[in-house]
């Protein structure tokens, strides 16, 4: 079965942007930065250094869905980052869909604090990251989502990513 979108998830730092990027790159599909889904009040507040609640993501999530569900019976599929840190919002993504695949990036606490801190030019306050890894509800027992260590570099990530997607039957 083909997928129409690769939802590369995790908390803020972790290396979405980038290897989503990478990956959309490697597979010949269009990539979208879930960042640019967000209205302003949810970027403002996140400058400001506040968590976003639930009813601050569900929009932004249902604006998501749409770009995933106008990737479906197209010529290609979409590669869209986006934390998708909650079951709940991940299950918004899917929206009953099973043409959804979750790269879920990993890593050690420290290392993505380091990561989030040393960005430059985003909204996202390294100060909020503890709040993201609280959210976190890992997708140990959700079977469309692949588990990736962001230890190694981007280009090693998306090869094994690769891998995995074939192994399963998701992108020829």
């Amino acid at each position: 079965m083909s997928v129409s979108a690769i939802v590369v998830m995790g908390v803020s730092g972790c290396g979405k942007t980038t290897l989503g990027a990478l990956l959309a790159d490697r597979l010949g599909w269009p990539f979208e930065d879930g960042d640019g889904f967000h209205p302003p009040q949810n970027v403002e507040k996140m400058r400001a250094g506040t968590p976003l609640t639930d009813d601050d993501r569900w929009p932004w999530l249902d604006a998501i869905a749409a770009r995933i569900a106008a990737a479906r019976g197209g010529a290609t599929g979409v590669v869209i980052a986006c934390s998708a840190l909650r079951r709940a919002y991940r299950d918004r993504l899917r929206d009953g869909h099973a043409d959804i695949r979750f790269l879920h990036l990993t890593g050690e606490p420290g290392l993505i604090m380091a990561r989030q801190a040393a960005r430059t030019g985003h909204y996202m306050p390294a100060s909020l990251i503890a709040s993201q890894f609280a959210t976190l509800e890992p997708p140990d027992t959700e079977a469309d989502v692949i588990d990736l260590d962001v230890d190694i570099d981007p280009p090693a990530i998306v090869q094994k990513a690769i891998a995995a997607l074939r192994r399963r039957g998701d992108i020829a």
